[in-house]
Formats: structure tokens, C-alpha cells, sequence
């Protein structure tokens, strides 16, 4: 893997070099671009001056920058990314940063038909096909294990063309010229520039050759599809919600394996979205569980994470999470929390046991409240404002051995339910 890195790291050295210029360049404030993302004439010319390279080449950076995580937008607003700050030391975030723009190799390297090429333009859903079949030309290139002829990817193209417009039940490419050879090209040199593809050897130009970050590449992405394919509870293609709640009966290790089998059926930022999104929600059981998927997710989750640490709801789930990814020890993180966070978080684990039916549970869930008695913990517990203290307090006192303590908790339920002081 340092090895791996250190090609990454020279593939991104401009990119790594912008955004930091970026963050810290002379000026008040953060750089600023159009809500677009695009650099203004000015900030281009500034940068281009301030790191000795051409115009052209800071606009490449730019959108390799955005593309690998070093950079984000935040309303037109530069900020640092997360991968910056772990640029220097962490491997795996550098190689997590490069295979983010590998996979969006289209869009740092767009199709543009050359000037003066003739015959018309290819159609927008040939190009679209193009780039779905890439996936399929990067693994032949890996599983050969060294130089393909461009005719015999060319051949292949053609076919997992030919198969997609099958599938969708649309009519055959027109004749109208052929556009593929031109669309591989573009493919192959796109390849080329985000470092997955060697350069064309001048004495064999008829052979493409994977480098070893792109063999690496092609090969993770083949692990995920097997892990995919390997989900015990075969939830990969259903929504976050319904996945969470499936592993809600199974031990860890399983749930484990279902997690990292849901998130490789899918992009990690729209996974982690949705994952934030169901969290959000009523279901306290669910909302653990997306954080459990979260620390399956770990680095790449950061940025989303971090976003959310002000909203009530996720704030004490959030601010867990991060320090555990930071290396913190999970029993004594709970100090980070105010005494209402860790309340309002105690009553929310309550209701998920609750909901998931373990009576014995919830009596020992109340040894882990930060109070140090079963009065202080329910004087406490009725002014968080937490929804579903009343049902966490009736089960609790449905479920306490000690008749004292659960005519207590039903009466600090009733007062809740009344609005009593």
C-alpha cells in the first residue's frame, strides 16, 4: 500500500498542491468560486502565478481537487477537505482520494470531439454507453494481465454496446459512421490521465497496458462486487432502512458483513447520505444501526458526518462517531457529551431496546446512565424533551423486578405525559 500511495501522491501532486493554496493562499478569507464550482478568471491567473503553472493546468487541478475529496464547495466557499489534512499520513485516505477521481474519469477528462472531425458528433447516449461499459474493458485489461490490443477492446466495446441498447430494447447505433473507435480513444486517454492507464508505447501504439494503481483499482472494485454478492440477509439492493432493520436480528459480525455488502452495491456519498438520512428519523434502533454502518464506512464518512454534528438528533451519535475515528477510546468518549447529550442519548438507546423487545436489557441499561441513582436518572431524564421518554419509562417499569423503583418510573411517566414539573 506506501508504495501504491506514493504513486497516487505524484499523480495528485498538483491537485494536492492547489487545494492547499486554496485553503491557505494570501487574501481574508478562503478562496471563493461561482456556486458552480468553476474558478474565475482572476483566481485562475492568482493561482497559476502563485505555483508556477499554466492556466490550463491549475483548471485540470482544480477539477482533480474537487473530484478526490482535497477540496469541497460550500456555497461557493473553498474549504480544505478532509484528505487534505490526512494528505502527508494516511495511505489509505490518499488512495481512497485517487480512486474518487478514477472512478469519475469521464467527468475530469470530458468527451469532445476533436476539431474538424469529420461526420456528425456521437450521440450523447452512445457516450453514456461508453462510459457504463468501461468497467467491463479496465477488468479484461486486469484479468489478461498485460498489453491488449485497442482492436480487441474495440470488439469488446462493440459487444457490451450492442448488449446494453438489447437490454433497454432500443434499435442498434445507426450507421451513420462509426463513432466507437473515436469514443475508445477518448476512454483509453481519459485512462491515460488520471494514472490508470500507461502511456501508449511508441514502438507497440496498438496495446493498452493497466499501470499498477489501475490494476489495484479494477481489482478492488471486483472484491467489492464479490462481497456484494456474498450479503448473508441479501438486502444489498433495498433502501438503508430496510437493510438496517434486517440486521437488527443479527449478531455483529453478520451485521458487519451485511453493511459492507449494502455500501458496495453503491457510491460512498449517496450511501452515506441515505444512511444519515434514516437516522434522522423516528426509529432509534435504526439510528444506531446507521451509525454502526457509518463506522463500517469510516475515512470517507468524515466530511458527512461532521456536517450533521449540530443537529440535535444526531449530535451525541455524531460526536461518538468522530472520536472513535480519531482514535478514541468508545468508553471513556462519552465525556465529550454534555450531561443533556448523554441523557437524551441514554433514553434514545432505551427506546431502541425497547422496540427491539429484550426486557433484561433495558433493566441493565440502566447501570450505564451517567447518573448515580435511579432518581437523579429520572429527574434528569423528564426535562431532556425527549419523544419517547413516556414509552421508555413504561416499559422500564414494566420490565423493573423491584415494585419501589417501578411505581417511580410509571409516575415520573405520568408526570411527563401531564407536563407536571
Amino acid at each position: 500500500m506506501p508504495v501504491l500511495a506514493r504513486l497516487a501522491r505524484v499523480e495528485l501532486a498538483d491537485a494536492a498542491r492547489l487545494a492547499r493554496w486554496a485553503g491557505t493562499g494570501p487574501g481574508t478569507g478562503p478562496r471563493t468560486a461561482a456556486p458552480t464550482g468553476i474558478l474565475d478568471p482572476a483566481t485562475l491567473q492568482q493561482a497559476a502565478d502563485a505555483l508556477d503553472l499554466t492556466v490550463g493546468q491549475i483548471r485540470a487541478a482544480w477539477d482533480r481537487a474537487r473530484l478526490s475529496g482535497l477540496i469541497e464547495l460550500h456555497g461557493g466557499t473553498t474549504r480544505p477537505g478532509w484528505r487534505l489534512r490526512a494528505w502527508d499520513n494516511d495511505d489509505t485516505a490518499v488512495l481512497r482520494g485517487w480512486v474518487a477521481l478514477f472512478d469519475a474519469w469521464s467527468l475530469a477528462h470530458p468527451f469532445r470531439p476533436a476539431a474538424g472531425a469529420p461526420g456528425p458528433h456521437p450521440d450523447p447516449a452512445l457516450v453514456a454507453e461508453v462510459i457504463e461499459a468501461a468497467p467491463q474493458l479496465l477488468s479484461f485489461l486486469h484479468l489478461s494481465n498485460g498489453p491488449v490490443p485497442i482492436d480487441t477492446l474495440l470488439d469488446l466495446l462493440r459487444q457490451r454496446v450492442a448488449e446494453l441498447r438489447s437490454e433497454r430494447h432500443e434499435p442498434p447505433a445507426d450507421g451513420m459512421g462509426d463513432p466507437l473507435p473515436a469514443l475508445l480513444d477518448w476512454a483509453l486517454d481519459a485512462g491515460v490521465r488520471v494514472g490508470a492507464l500507461r502511456p501508449r508505447d511508441p514502438d507497440r501504439p496498438g496495446e493498452v497496458t493497466l499501470t499498477a494503481l489501475g490494476s489495484w483499482a479494477v481489482w478492488v472494485k471486483l472484491e467489492q462486487i464479490c462481497v456484494a454478492a456474498q450479503g448473508p440477509a441479501g438486502h444489498m439492493e433495498q433502501s438503508a432502512a430496510t437493510m438496517l432493520r434486517a440486521c437488527a436480528g443479527l449478531s455483529p459480525g453478520p451485521a458487519r458483513a451485511e453493511y459492507r455488502a449494502w455500501l458496495a452495491a453503491r457510491p460512498v456519498a449517496p450511501a452515506v447520505a441515505e444512511l444519515l438520512d434514516t437516522a434522522r428519523g423516528d426509529d432509534a434502533l435504526l439510528r444506531g444501526l446507521a451509525f454502526e454502518a457509518l463506522r463500517v464506512v469510516g475515512d470517507p464518512a468524515e466530511a458527512a458526518v461532521r456536517a450533521v454534528v449540530d443537529e440535535p438528533t444526531l449530535r451525541p451519535y455524531a460526536v461518538l462517531w468522530l472520536a472513535e475515528l480519531d482514535g478514541g477510546d468508545p468508553d471513556t468518549a462519552t465525556g465529550l457529551l454534555t450531561r443533556e447529550e448523554a441523557t437524551w442519548l441514554w433514553v434514545d438507546t432505551a427506546a431502541a431496546v425497547a422496540d427491539h423487545g429484550e426486557d433484561h436489557l433495558l433493566v441493565s441499561h440502566l447501570e450505564t446512565a451517567v447518573q448515580g441513582s435511579v432518581p437523579g436518572l429520572l429527574q434528569e431524564v423528564r426535562e431532556v424533551g425527549h419523544p419517547r421518554t413516556v414509552q421508555v419509562l413504561v416499559a422500564l417499569a414494566a420490565a423493573h423486578p423491584d415494585p419501589a423503583l417501578a411505581k417511580a418510573m410509571r409516575r415520573a411517566a405520568f408526570q411527563v405525559h401531564t407536563g407536571e414539573a
